[in-house]
């Protein structure tokens, strides 16, 4: 892996803390409600990586299989409203 910022290999990985809640950062899918986040439904781990050359600062998401597989259909140009509907009718 590379830093985004100034293209070092030297980075050091980790993880981001909360030491206010003393529990752990991680991210929430949008299309999840709160409720369920509450219950860690929906959340996925973040780790972190810092590089030593610029101190950028990068996250990475661990998303599962299920979640690529279901978010990459909506790659590349998107459907129109009208084109969505006139699909459905067919």
């Amino acid at each position: 892996m590379k830093c985004v910022a100034c293209g070092s290999v030297s980075l050091v990985e980790g993880n981001l803390i909360d030491t206010a809640g003393g529990g752990t950062s991680s991210f929430k899918l949008k299309d999840i409600s709160t409720w369920k986040s509450i219950f860690g439904i929906g959340s996925r781990k973040v780790r972190a990586y810092g590089c030593v050359n610029c101190y950028h600062l990068q996250l990475v998401v661990d998303f599962s299989n299920e979640d690529c597989e279901r978010y990459r259909q909506f790659e590349g140009q998107q459907p129109s409203f009208l084109e969505r509907i006139n699909a459905e009718d067919e």
